[in-house]
């Protein structure tokens, strides 16, 4: 008989920015109370870049939803962040020591081992990235 997989961890949020502090919550108290820190710290960063990024550009109107899903898989923890936009997201060249954005997709270059945009199939888009478990 196959094992049966995780499944996984899934949130709906308003598109506004008092969401970010409650996904990174959410996240928080979904993750094993194993998880080594670093890379507790790290799902919380990444979490947190994402959904700024679906609140701030993929929502257009007030009733917008963003969605994060969580899940392990493949030695990984997997972070999917939707938002109903159909804009894509574009890493920029680093800003200036004073901007206080743009910083958001260098980081999660630099975090995951793995990243990337996929369409959904109505409308909007997930941005997936994954980290790998030490």
């Amino acid at each position: 008989m196959p094992e049966i997989p995780v499944v996984p961890a899934l949130w709906r949020f308003p598109a506004h920015p008092a969401s970010v502090g409650r996904a990174r919550h959410a996240l928080a108290d979904w993750l094993p109370k194993d998880v080594p820190d670093a890379l507790r710290a790290n799902l919380t960063l990444l979490t947190s870049e994402l959904v700024t990024n679906a609140v701030r550009y993929g929502a257009g109107a007030a009733e917008d939803r963003v969605e994060l899903v969580v899940w392990p898989a493949d030695g990984h923890y997997w972070l999917a962040v939707s938002d109903p936009g159909d804009g894509r997201p574009v890493m920029r060249r680093p800003p200036d020591a004073g901007q206080e954005s743009g910083r958001g997709l260098l980081l999660v270059d630099a975090l995951a081992a793995a990243w990337g945009v996929r369409a959904r199939p109505y409308r909007g888009k997930s941005v997936v990235a994954g980290l790998a478990l030490p």
